[in-house]
């Protein structure tokens, strides 16, 4: 549980402007919806990801990186990666376990034979949404776990996006959605504290220098 007393002393370092900032931005977040990204191997697709996780209110973004161990490029990501939290493993078999235990419904963003389109998709569960590699997509233990299918309708010659759009099209249509739903889709409070706390946190240049006075005045 949140140190209200340590939040509030931290707050204090911020602008009325910051705080009245992070409240409006973590008023539209929600964890109903997580996304995760399977090996993405070039480096500026998964940061571009993250990007539309923070843009749109995707507060969990996780990234498996079985074969391509990545950093993420701060300069694709403009700042994003202080505002989502990222989940890493190390195998898609630990995301889809880790998925699961937190209730969420795995949905393969790919064209199947029992897929869904953008617009008829069922947004009142909680749901992971998985994009796959750049060449070759979802693998076959992400299709096998699935419990359902989504795919972005295309009109023209073209049967595929690059990973980076096909996920800022998907989490601006469900997002905007979700808003104008009666789903209750927000953080919780203590979700809200938590975030408030990190995100101060990161705010502050000289923030040991000052967690350690605080620490020791609090003796």
């Amino acid at each position: 549980m949140t140190d209200l007393t340590y939040l509030e002393y931290l707050e204090g370092f911020l602008t009325d402007n910051r705080k009245a900032k992070f409240l409006k931005v973590l008023a539209m977040r929600t964890n109903h919806f997580t996304v995760a990204i399977e090996d993405v191997f070039q480096l500026h697709n998964t940061s571009a990801v993250m990007r539309s996780c923070e843009v749109f209110g995707i507060q969990q973004l996780n990234v498996v990186e079985e074969k391509f161990g990545k950093s993420i490029d701060k300069e694709i990501a403009m700042g994003a990666q202080k505002w989502v939290d990222v989940n890493r493993f190390e195998s898609i078999s630990a995301c889809i376990e880790n998925l699961k235990s937190k209730n969420y419904q795995i949905i393969a963003t790919t064209p199947h034979e029992n897929d869904c389109m953008l617009d008829d998709f069922d947004i009142s569960k909680p749901c992971a949404l998985f994009f796959g590699t750049e060449r070759d997509g979802l693998s076959e233990a992400v299709l096998q776990e699935a419990d359902g299918f989504l795919k972005i309708p295309m009109v023209g010659f073209t049967e595929s996006l690059n990973i980076s759009v096909s996920a800022a099209i998907i989490i601006q249509n469900l997002m905007s959605r979700l808003h104008q739903s009666d789903i209750a889709w927000s953080l919780t409070e203590d979700e809200m504290l938590e975030k408030r706390l990190e995100w101060a946190r990161s705010s502050i240049k000289d923030i040991k220098r000052i967690e350690a006075r605080y620490f020791q005045e609090s003796r």
